[in-house]
């Protein structure tokens, strides 16, 4: 039996919901990226392009994805506690969630929720960054630090980071601790194959690709991967892919719109591919 129908067998299916959270109060250096998900909806119906996936699946004419808006976070005094909440909420309905960020602390409350349906979870992150910091100038909830709460809590069973091309000492020891599965953007020609099993959540950093591609971060991080590489990335995984979120960008770097538009893109291909699973 192919792999990908047998681990798709074992999974719930359900419809897949396109949720924002605009959210940047926990990023450090630059503000920006609440503005993503507006610019993210923006370029994927601009016109420029359609709402089909390279495959041919036309997501204009597939009714079991709904697009639920954002997440209002304006004077909330517990932003992450709401998107915990919410996302609780959403997950109670049936769907499952495609996150636009925002900064890459939103990842801590989904994956918060998430394990709550999915206790044996393994996380994909595709990010320059590990995001392993205990706390970062004093905020233990910084875009820097999300994995860490995460494993510490034990949340997931499996964290696995590709791209990682920029990493401290405290990080490196951070990963031994939890027992991170790393993957340098130096060492990925020798590991392609990361016998990811289970259902899986997908998170993407956009800065895990090259500024020449993806120029639209706050932190650019030159050696990274082409735009065709995080597609066959995603293109390529076998297991269930039960949810996912794609944070990061800024638009106020972005001013042709490029990573935008990669970002739309990615997206399709990321729905595409949760729609297989249904």
């Amino acid at each position: 039996m192919d792999d990908r129908r047998e681990n798709r067998e074992a999974m719930p299916a359900g419809p897949v919901a396109l949720f924002g959270i605009p959210w940047d109060r926990n990023a450090s250096f630059l503000r920006g990226a609440s503005l993503g998900p507006g610019r993210i909806r923006e370029a994927l119906h601009s016109g420029s392009s359609n709402l089909c996936t390279e495959a041919g699946q036309d997501l204009s004419r597939d009714p079991r994805w709904r697009d639920l808006g954002d997440l209002d976070l304006d004077g909330e005094k517990e932003p992450l506690k709401r998107v915990e909440e919410e996302v609780t909420r959403i997950l109670s309905r049936g769907f499952r969630l495609l996150s636009l960020g925002g900064d890459h602390s939103i990842t801590y409350p989904i994956l918060r929720a998430y394990s709550r349906t999915f206790p044996e979870l393994t996380v994909l992150q595709l990010d320059a960054h590990p995001d392993l910091y205990d706390e970062l100038d004093g905020n233990p909830f910084s875009h820097a630090c999300p994995f860490s709460r995460i494993m510490e809590e034990g949340r997931i069973s499996r964290l696995v980071q590709v791209g990682v091309r920029s990493i401290t000492p405290h990080q490196i020891e951070q990963a031994r601790r939890f027992g991170v599965e790393v993957v340098a953007m130096q060492d990925w020609h020798m590991r392609r194959d990361l016998k990811l099993t289970g259902a899986l959540y997908l998170s993407l950093d956009l800065d895990v690709l090259d500024p020449a591609f993806a120029p639209g971060t706050s932190h650019n991080e030159p050696g990274g991967f082409t735009s065709r590489e995080v597609l066959g990335i995603v293109q390529g995984l076998k297991v269930p892919l039960v949810g996912a979120d794609i944070v990061e960008l800024n638009p106020l770097r972005d001013p042709t719109g490029i990573t935008a538009m990669l970002a739309a893109k990615l997206l399709k291909e990321i729905l595409g591919r949760m729609l297989e699973e249904m």
